[in-house]
């Protein structure tokens, strides 16, 4: 009897195994984190927000290199004809009719820079949107492996509880047996309730993530959500070398594109405000109509005169501090994300590494270990807490495991937000 239940524990340690990485397709929202994306891409409302900013950009290109509209003025001379009539607002009876065509048309040059800015900005825009969406993708990506850490955390918190529930029952019957004291039935109790404590701490923050999962999926708080099963394969050792993903990062980071845009966006801004220094003119065309017949034809060229140096040349001042503060962003932004890819790569480098110490080392000694202790028990050459270390032992290495796979899917989610797409 007492092999039977040995082999029973036995084998209920050894088969609390952890969820592997799966290769079965989802069905339902939540086993994996690409359909939580795919849903967030579609439905929540700060990206939506961000994506049709860059639509509206995007349209204010071909306004900003136009034309201004024409304008149409028209005057009534002598509406009295010298007093030899009443006032009259028709233009056959008045002494003639002035009607003057009128159309801006800025130095040459203005307008392109001008597009060119637009363009640039909307460019600025996409990016920004870009950069909202891999921001949200690496929070969602973050959030997926902190749950799959919790119920992972959870699920085997339970298993463990069951487990010290089985050996209690076997020093109750070594204390009935006098074979074992009292103390060993009463340690065993503390443990379980020190392990229900545990699960109401981990129900509640399980509750908290779901909510702040469902929170950037924009569904309601208390929305189902099925427990995270899948996880991405971390990728290859090689595929993440700081040189080449600098280099990635350089070309595809969403953030840094978008200072780029802002860059030539203001040297485009500095040159059209250099540009201000010429005048702009103003073209007419009046026709003149005296009775009921146009008798007479006007040009007419209008120009302003750019006399205000001093306001100018602080425009201009304005214009090349601008444009410094814009590239000391793009600096200071590289900066960043470069030093953020590096601590990612080291973060999910220490994960793997760990991951493989607990499969390949820890997992196993502590099985061992608890596989030594439990008959050495029941023999009576191991006290109570020589088995209970062992037994935490096992639930220590197992919660490493899941931790470090937690680890390294965060660290990936953040080393593709910088690169702006999946490895």
């Amino acid at each position: 009897m007492q092999f039977a239940l040995r082999a029973g524990i036995l084998v209920l340690v050894l088969a609390a195994s952890l969820p592997r990485v799966a290769g079965a397709q989802e069905s339902v929202l939540g086993n994996g984190v690409e359909g939580l994306l795919e849903w967030a891409r579609e439905r929540n409302p700060e990206y939506a927000t961000m994506r049709l900013e860059a639509e509206a950009a995007a349209e204010r290109i071909v306004p900003a290199g136009a034309l201004p509209d024409p304008k149409l003025r028209t005057e009534l001379m002598d509406i009295t004809k010298g007093g030899a009539q009443n006032a009259t607002l028709s233009p056959s009876r008045v002494g003639n009719t002035r009607y003057t065509l009128m159309q801006d048309v800025p130095w040459f040059g203005k307008r392109d820079l001008k597009r060119e800015i637009a363009t640039l900005e909307a460019e600025a825009a996409k990016g920004r949107s870009l950069g909202t969406w891999t921001e949200l993708a690496a929070r969602i990506k973050t959030a997926y492996a902190q749950l799959y850490y919790v119920f992972g955390n959870e699920r085997l918190t339970r298993e463990i509880l069951d487990l010290m529930a089985r050996l209690e029952g076997v020093a109750q019957v070594r204390y009935a047996g006098g074979l074992a004291a009292q103390q060993d039935v009463v340690r065993a109790q503390v443990e379980q309730t020190d392990l229900r404590n545990e699960l109401i701490a981990l129900e509640n923050e399980r509750r908290g993530l779901l909510a702040r999962m469902n929170a950037l999926l924009s569904r309601p708080a208390t929305a189902a959500l099925a427990e995270p099963r899948m996880l991405r394969t971390l990728p290859a050792p090689v595929r993440l070398d700081f040189a080449a993903l600098e280099e990635r990062v350089r070309a595809r980071n969403p953030f840094l594109f978008t200072e780029e845009s802002r860059i030539k966006a203001a040297e485009k801004s500095r040159e059209l405000t250099y540009k201000n220094r010429y005048p702009d003119f103003t073209f007419g065309l009046t026709p003149n109509q005296i009775q009921n017949s146009v008798k007479q034809w006007d040009l007419m060229v209008e120009l302003n005169i750019p006399l205000q140096q001093a306001s100018r040349r602080s425009q201009e001042r304005e214009s090349e501090a601008m444009l410094a503060a814009a590239r000391a962003r793009k600096e200071a932004t590289a900066n960043q994300v470069l030093s953020e890819l590096s601590e990612n790569l080291a973060g999910i480098e220490a994960a793997q590494r760990t991951q493989t110490l607990v499969e390949t080392s820890l997992l196993p000694q502590a099985d061992l270990t608890f596989q030594a202790a439990l008959p050495g028990y029941e023999t009576g050459k191991v006290d109570f807490a020589t088995l209970i270390d062992a037994l935490r032992q096992i639930r220590q290495a197992k919660q490493n495991l899941i931790k470090a796979q937690a680890e390294g899917q965060a660290r990936l989610g953040d080393i593709e937000r910088l690169l702006g797409e999946d490895l």
